[in-house]
């Protein structure tokens, strides 16, 4: 009895950890915005790794913010630089809170992450690193309550 119910623990945790890993997802970070105060001045930015070109790929834009955050949403311009120079910039409008003022998102409390798809079925024409550099596009000059800005690359299936 006592080794069926080791094996049976053993089996737990190891379908436990191989259901929370996301065997989609090439690349994840965050990025800290310190004190929470976001500079219209300041860039967050990422390089990305890149060898599959024949693969579509999701790119999401993740963002943390406080609940005392005072909008709903949040206007970025984010620029991608492919590794031979080319250059693509976007406007992206990121949905924080419902018109009823409840926040979206997944957290417990004050923080809340918010993930949004940023474009759809991307493929990468040619490999090396990329920059992604994400700026904030709101009115005011700094920003209080973003805590952390995060950018993604996932496989589509």
């Amino acid at each position: 009895m006592y080794k069926f119910l080791i094996r049976f623990f053993v089996f737990v945790i190891a379908a436990a950890v191989g259901i929370s890993c996301d065997q989609t997802q090439v690349f994840g970070k965050y990025n800290a915005i310190p004190d929470a105060q976001w500079h219209k001045d300041s860039l967050v930015v990422f390089t990305v790794p890149v060898t599959d070109t024949l693969q579509n790929h999701n790119l999401r834009v993740n963002v943390r913010n406080e609940t005392t955050y005072n909008y709903s949403n949040l206007w970025l311009f984010v620029e991608i630089i492919q590794p031979d120079g080319e250059t693509m910039k976007d406007t992206f409008q990121m949905v924080l809170a419902e018109p009823s003022g409840k926040w979206l998102g997944d957290g417990i409390g004050k923080l809340k992450t918010r993930q949004a798809i940023f474009r759809r079925n991307v493929y990468f024409p040619v490999s090396g690193e990329y920059t992604v550099k994400i700026q904030h596009g709101m009115r005011e000059e700094t920003l209080r309550g973003i805590h952390d800005v995060g950018f993604s690359v996932e496989k589509v299936n």
